[in-house]
């Protein structure tokens, strides 16, 4: 029984240096690391401004449908339609899709493939975060609008400054577990090229064609990611909360 316990451990030992010490291949899985964080941020802060444009659009036709007139009513039917059509293709297909697409396709005279990943997965995250956003402006009660106005304020800056500000906090908790799954879901990002974290994983198996230690490496590295997401997302909760007593 000791000799197989200790077989085990310098074999499990041998195929730890092989796969991450020899030939410093821990740098791939730390470069990968930081190219995953940098997609989904940048990711994260395209997705929130595309979620805003498309959620107060979707907000405004839905809350004012019955007053729309003129030119004005009309623009607004057809900002509301485009935005309707891009809810549906967007969440209506696989992101890895979206993403070979961006780049086989729209950007495929371009070799930026940051640039490429960042776009196809915040237009993704966007169309998400849209829907979030805009049941938190339906849930706004309809008394804070009417304040604005009578401050003086016109839609849009009723919009900015009160509604916008209250959806968001509601929200908030909603939309911090939305970028949990972005982060997840920059794992195919190789698909095109990109060296994320999972990529660099798949590139050490390729060299020592080994898959168990360097799969499971990357598997618990975005698990404990994961896992402090998330309990900053309870601490955010549990503040709000607190905050609404």
């Amino acid at each position: 029984m000791t000799e197989t316990i200790t077989k085990w451990f310098a074999d499990f030992k041998a195929d730890f240096i092989l796969n991450f010490i020899d030939g410093n291949r821990w740098q791939l899985l730390l470069d990968g690391l930081a190219s995953t964080l940098k997609i989904t941020a940048c990711a994260v802060l395209l997705g929130i401004a595309i979620g805003i444009v498309i959620a107060a659009i979707r907000s405004s036709h839905d809350k004012n449908q019955t007053k729309l007139r003129g030119l004005g009513g009309f623009i607004l039917k057809i900002f509301n339609a485009v935005a309707k059509l891009y809810l549906t293709v967007i969440r209506g297909t696989p992101v890895v899709v979206q993403l070979m697409i961006m780049y086989f396709v729209i950007f495929a005279s371009s070799n930026n493939k940051f640039l490429i990943a960042v776009l196809a997965f915040g237009i993704n995250s966007g169309a998400y975060v849209a829907e979030i956003f805009r049941s938190g402006i339906m849930a706004v009660d309809e008394g804070q609008m009417e304040a604005g106005r009578s401050l003086g304020l016109n839609y849009f800056q009723t919009m900015i400054y009160i509604i916008i500000p209250q959806a968001f906090k509601t929200v908030l908790p909603t939309l911090a577990n939305e970028f949990i799954v972005l982060l997840k879901e920059t794992s195919v990002a190789g698909y095109v090229g990109m060296t994320d974290l999972t990529r660099a994983g798949d590139m050490i198996r390729g060299v020592t064609f080994s898959a168990f230690m360097p799969l499971i490496a990357v598997a618990l590295i975005y698990l404990v990611m994961v896992i402090i997401l998330t309990k900053l997302v309870s601490i955010l909760e549990r503040r709000l909360r607190n905050s609404e007593r």
